[in-house]
């Protein structure tokens, strides 16, 4: 299934996307999607209805982050061999674990904030999982048991903030916006093998960024285990798996986002989103 949310910022309702990709009204079901129907009960429930049955959404409508209520949003950095030599950063050993804040959740065609004081915002691509069922020091082998489905994830970060701003990472990765999810939640059964996925990123029509899910150095079944591990994950969580080479940062010389730019990225089987950037007392 590809799961949805549709309509103005704080009005969303819950949608689905039929076989011929046409979108669907599931509010007459459910009151919106949240993180209580991604276990396997519910999206079994989910399933059993005929999108053929449900009401069609006409026109072009905004679509909101594919689920309701996320509590954590977990980022893994440097997943990517090369990205990793790019930033001119070792190669983990280790899965490197850091937040990006609830509030920068948004939907994926929305446009997106370059913050006040910003001189290197940037872009990265990104393959997200959507936890179903809590987990808690789970095995590698039993971890995507936890897992609902997988998303589209521009993980935008401010380099400044990030790398010399006191040496946090949280402070250039929780900005207002930062965090484009959608355009939908595809469930596991949808996407099959999460490890062959192809990625990639445009800016202002030139590509950026291409890569293939299959070259992380943790894969989605050994994050989903390391992060439960020193948190609890709960239905509705987010962990967003890392970013394949070519972000600004990376460039020589660097390229960084302007007001203007518009951002398009993808990942098969999974959707793509497209936003502008904005500034930061600018009104949208």
């Amino acid at each position: 299934m590809k799961l949805l949310r549709f309509g103005p910022a704080g009005q969303e309702k819950p949608g689905t996307i039929d076989a011929q990709g046409v979108l669907r009204d599931l509010s007459g079901h459910i009151a919106d999607l949240t993180p209580e129907l991604l276990d396997e009960a519910g999206l079994a429930r989910l399933a059993a209805i005929d999108p053929a049955s449900l009401p069609r959404i006409s026109g072009d409508v905004r679509l909101g982050v594919p689920v309701a209520g996320s509590r954590k949003f977990i980022a893994i950095g440097l997943n990517f061999r090369d990205h990793a030599i790019e930033s001119n950063l070792p190669i983990p050993t280790e899965p490197i674990i850091f937040t990006k804040a609830i509030s920068c959740l948004q939907g994926p065609n929305d446009p997106v904030r370059k913050p006040r004081g910003s001189t290197k915002m940037d872009w990265e691509v990104e393959l997200g999982i959507i936890i179903g069922r809590r987990a808690s020091y789970v095995t590698r082998e039993d971890a995507l048991d936890h897992v609902a489905g997988y998303v589209v994830c521009d993980d935008l970060s401010e380099r400044h903030f990030q790398n010399e701003r006191g040496g946090s990472w949280d402070k250039g990765k929780g900005c207002d916006t930062f965090g484009p999810v959608g355009p939908w939640l595809v469930t596991k059964d949808e996407v099959g093998d999460v490890q062959n996925l192809d990625m990639w990123l445009d800016v202002n029509g030139k590509r950026m960024q291409t890569g293939n899910s299959r070259t992380m150095i943790f894969d989605c079944a050994t994050l989903v285990s390391y992060v439960s591990d020193f948190m609890v994950l709960e239905p509705g969580d987010i962990i967003t798996t890392g970013t394949p080479p070519g972000v600004g940062m990376g460039m020589n010389p660097p390229v960084f986002l302007k007001e203007g730019d518009i951002i398009e990225l993808g990942i098969e089987k999974l959707g793509a989103q497209k936003h502008t950037v904005f500034a930061w007392d600018q009104r949208v």
